[in-house]
């Protein structure tokens, strides 16, 4: 999700300390509000709990739509990649692992969160940009790079 431009750029609140703790709900809702006060920001990924501050603020949600066998393989290649490593967008001390319960989220995805978010982003009235494959993205951010040029 974004709120302005390309500069400016934010990750958002960090959801894992080192040792995979979990950030408490009250620490990643105030890392948001911080940066969700910015003119700018950019936050990847999915954070059910506070897509409604987001979008109260953002002016553009980029979707990626992509199919879950696809996603499923990615997280896949991603664990055997990184096996015992931390990710560089990872906090340092979170080795990769498998995480059954993250993995069952993924398949459950079109039965569940899926739905939810949907329904989140029927009531947001900003722009959706929704990209239901990697080439979507591709064609995407070349046009973002021709606008911009």
């Amino acid at each position: 999700m974004t709120n302005a431009g390309p500069a400016g750029l934010s990750h958002g609140p960090a959801q894992w300390r080192p040792g995979w703790i979990e950030s408490s709900k009250d620490d990643i809702r105030a890392r948001l509000a911080t940066i969700t006060a910015s003119d700018q920001w950019l936050i990847d990924r999915n954070y059910g709990g506070t897509l409604g501050v987001r979008l109260a603020r953002a002016d553009t949600v980029v979707y990626l739509d992509f199919p879950i066998r696809l996603c499923t393989w990615r997280v896949l290649r991603r664990i055997w990649t990184y096996r015992g490593q931390t990710r560089p967008d990872m906090t340092e001390g979170c080795p990769e692992r498998f995480d059954l319960e993250f993995f069952l989220y993924i398949l459950a995805w079109d039965s569940g969160p899926r739905l939810r978010t949907e329904e989140r982003l029927r009531e947001y009235g900003g722009r959706v940009v929704r990209l239901r494959y990697p080439a979507a993205l591709r064609e995407w951010r070349v046009s973002l790079d021709k606008a911009t040029a």
